[in-house]
């Protein structure tokens, strides 16, 4: 069975850039802006990194904190999901440049994310 470890964590924002700074200073977590999505990365020693998506976005809403699981096969993954009780929320979708993801919910409700680098 392949591996599918928690790979990135988006933090809601109303100001990603606000958001990113709080937690910079608070925690002296390590930013990164990529502006061609005005989106702030952080980088958190000893754990995943992760991001501020903007409320309002990709159904990004406050208190919702989304976990990324890495897979190297996102539609088998999500058949997994299906298989055991959880639904497809967002099927597999492009972040240009960047690799796929795609939402599922598990049979309780949450919602959580898959993964998979373009690398």
């Amino acid at each position: 069975m392949a591996n599918h470890p928690i790979v990135h964590i988006d933090i809601p924002a109303v100001n990603g850039k606000d958001s990113a700074e709080f937690y910079a200073k608070t925690f002296d977590w390590k930013l990164e802006h990529a502006p061609e999505f005005d989106y702030w990365q952080f980088a958190a020693e000893g754990g995943p990194g992760g991001g501020f998506m903007q409320v309002g976005e990709q159904g990004a809403t406050v208190n919702q904190v989304v976990v990324y699981i890495g897979t190297d096969d996102i539609e088998g993954s999500l058949a997994s999901v299906e298989a055991n009780g959880g639904k497809t929320i967002l099927p597999r979708t492009e972040i240009p440049g960047i690799g796929w993801f795609a939402i599922f919910s598990d049979p309780v409700g949450n919602s959580l994310a898959l993964y998979k680098s373009m690398e």
